[in-house]
């Protein structure tokens, strides 16, 4: 199936909303954003429709998971009016599958990311204690050949000092450290204007499968392999 693919004047509206970023440019230039939002929202789509191939995605559309363009500068040190990027999520459906995805087109900084953005308490130490006796799985995951291809390391927050109750020498004590754990892969601008980008986009989030399974099995029993689900 051939799916849509990113219009060359949707980069090129982000290359310019980049150089022009305010309001008055902006509504100078709607038709061209509703093109580009719209062209947007179809890729978007054939991006869940390939992941819905070989994962289960909570039910959706392009438009639902898009994010807005415009920036919340409440409590940022940014003011500009507009996010010169246009960004989407796909949620994994059932409490049994844990993990996240998101991608963003970007001109000179476009990627995908997945993983565990911000696991609440219980499910960070959880999975510290999972690394703790289950050290070398680990490993064994994050040393595999399409990790390594795609995502090459882990990336996400650590804290500094050794979380309460784990040791400093344990063999895996970076890992961890770990308060986030996220992969990422680039993109150039031109692989985003490939004809099977959307494809590609889910053929490398099926890459992070077994280490997203095991995380989810992980995050649905308890240290003695008892269901909390």
């Amino acid at each position: 199936m051939k799916y849509p693919t990113l219009n060359k004047n949707t980069v090129q509206f982000l290359k310019n909303l980049a150089q022009n970023n305010d309001r008055y440019w902006f509504n100078t230039n709607k038709e061209c954003y509703a093109a580009a939002q719209h062209n947007m929202v179809e890729f978007a789509e054939s991006v869940i429709s390939e992941m819905n191939k070989h994962d289960s995605l909570v039910e959706t559309t392009g438009k639902k998971s898009l994010y807005r363009i415009y920036n919340d500068v409440r409590f940022s040190k940014d003011k500009s009016p507009y996010n010169a990027r246009f960004a989407f999520r796909m949620q994994r459906a059932t409490k049994a599958k844990r993990g996240g995805y998101y991608v963003q087109i970007k001109p000179g900084s476009s990627f995908l990311a997945c993983g565990f953005f911000s696991p609440n308490p219980e499910d960070l130490k959880r999975i510290r204690r999972d690394i703790e006796i289950n050290y070398k799985a680990w490993h064994k995951l994050l040393k595999s050949k399409a990790f390594i291809t795609n995502f090459t390391q882990i990336h996400g927050e650590k804290v500094n000092t050794v979380p309460r109750g784990f040791s400093i020498d344990h063999p895996a004590i970076d890992l961890i450290r770990q308060k986030q754990f996220l992969f990422r892969h680039n993109f150039s601008d031109k692989e985003i204007q490939a004809d099977n980008f959307a494809s590609e986009i889910a053929k490398i989030f099926k890459s992070i499968r077994p280490i997203f399974d095991y995380m989810s099995d992980v995050l649905t029993t308890d240290l003695n392999g008892e269901s909390l689900i």
